[in-house]
């Protein structure tokens, strides 16, 4: 909790013309899934597509995450809470900065997604859910973390000894287990179209 002596500054420059400065809408599309639901893959997919048309993004990775501002934290229930507490921070400063934020992390529990959805104006967060099956992720297992997980060597794994909350109301659903990557970015370009995120030319247009 920040001090009684700690006073807001406010800065003349605004997220609105910072915004208009680069042309676009800021806003977070955050990603949530299983390990090896895709997340990533398709963060990664549409950043680049984002980025070919001009669209001033950044890409937020839990992996990378925990390589710098979060390598203190582990992966019990309160350092999972911390881990997106502060990168929903780190995301909601991005947008205030007049960018399009994607964040891709397991980010388990309803509370803590709903925590970054309250950090940014109710229209500028975009819940992704990838709702790839389990079975799916443990067949693909691409950092041997589930085989691990069923052996014991590791703990609070989300989906094996950790709990995972999908989305009640998530703003758009994919599932990589029958959507290639190109299916998904479409169908992202073209929610982030509808709620006047992009302009119709980028949506529409496949690099």
């Amino acid at each position: 909790m920040a001090s009684s002596d700690v006073v807001w500054h406010a800065a003349e420059v605004s997220k609105q013309s910072r915004a208009a400065l680069k042309q676009q809408r800021p806003c977070i599309i955050w990603f949530t899934g299983l390990s090896g639901s895709g997340k990533s893959t398709i963060a990664n997919a549409l950043e680049e597509h984002l980025a070919a048309a001009g669209q001033h993004t950044y890409l937020l990775d839990g992996d990378n995450v925990r390589h710098g501002l979060n390598q203190d934290l582990g992966f019990t229930d309160e350092d999972r809470v911390e881990n997106i507490r502060r990168v929903g921070e780190v995301a909601a400063l991005f947008v205030d900065a007049g960018l399009i934020v994607i964040a891709a992390f397991i980010s388990p529990f309803r509370s803590e997604r709903e925590l970054v959805r309250n950090l940014v104006d109710s229209d500028e967060f975009i819940e992704v859910y990838m709702s790839t099956p389990l079975a799916t992720c443990e067949e693909r297992d691409p950092k041997g973390l589930y085989g691990r997980a069923r052996a014991g060597l590791i703990r609070n794994f989300t989906g094996i000894d950790s709990a995972y909350q999908p989305p009640e109301t998530a703003d758009l659903v994919l599932d990589t287990s029958s959507d290639d990557v190109q299916s998904c970015v479409s169908r992202l370009l073209t929610v982030l179209t509808e709620r006047g995120i992009l302009p119709p030319a980028a949506g529409i247009s496949q690099s």
